[in-house]
């Protein structure tokens, strides 16, 4: 018989239990509830259309072979989400030559804290990146501003501060140090803080730039 999942919309971990007794409705239900968020994740981590797109049907195929091993000691959103960074994470290991060697190896030699540039302009946001990051009317200048990070700032920004990894769990999917995980963070929040302070930030509070590049 087949069920009823349009008229009143199930809590996911409903149509998780439905799923995993072989209801493929309530997976399908699951898919169509996630697969733009999962789809605007993979777009911000890859930058191509194409590689999401199969990001995304590999994340749902993926789920759907391994959903019993979904205990819900996440939600299904997060765990999905963690399917999804390692899907993406892949292709970018594939892209660079990377399948056996950490991106920290490849990348560039340890990071510190040492010659952090300044911001030349200092937001005050009372919002948290998340909360920007989820708002519809700035959606595309947070889009915008997180292209113009180069992968490395860009992963660990999405993963710590947009999908809530902690600092070990982004370092043990990216193979960096909880050191660089919190040097690379700190360096793309800076550099998102200063592009973006126009739209949200204090031009009064404009300070010079430190007399220092910018990576």
């Amino acid at each position: 018989m087949a069920t009823a999942l349009n008229s009143d919309p199930l809590p996911d971990l409903d149509l998780v239990r439905r799923a995993k007794a072989g209801d493929l409705d309530a997976f399908e239900a699951l898919a169509r509830r996630h697969e733009g968020a999962i789809y605007s994740l993979a777009r911000r981590m890859l930058q191509n259309e194409h590689d999401a797109e199969d990001v995304t049907q590999q994340t749902f195929l993926s789920a759907l072979e391994h959903l019993d091993g979904f205990r819900g000691e996440a939600s299904f959103a997060t765990w999905i989400r963690r399917i999804a960074t390692h899907a993406a994470l892949k292709i970018i290991r594939k892209r660079r030559g990377l399948d056996m060697t950490s991106l920290e190896a490849a990348t560039e030699e340890r990071e510190n804290y040492d010659g952090i540039a300044h911001p030349e302009y200092i937001a005050d946001w009372t919002q948290s990146p998340e909360q920007l990051v989820q708002k519809n009317e700035t959606v595309r200048l947070i889009e915008d501003a997180l292209g113009q990070l180069d992968d490395k700032h860009r992963l660990v920004f999405l993963m710590r501060d947009v999908q809530g990894l902690s600092v070990k769990e982004t370092a043990d999917a990216l193979g960096l140090s909880e050191a660089n995980v919190k040097v690379r963070l700190l360096r793309a929040r800076l550099q998102l803080r200063e592009r973006l302070t126009e739209a949200f930030g204090d031009p009064a509070r404009r300070v010079e730039r430190a007399a220092h590049d910018h990576e």
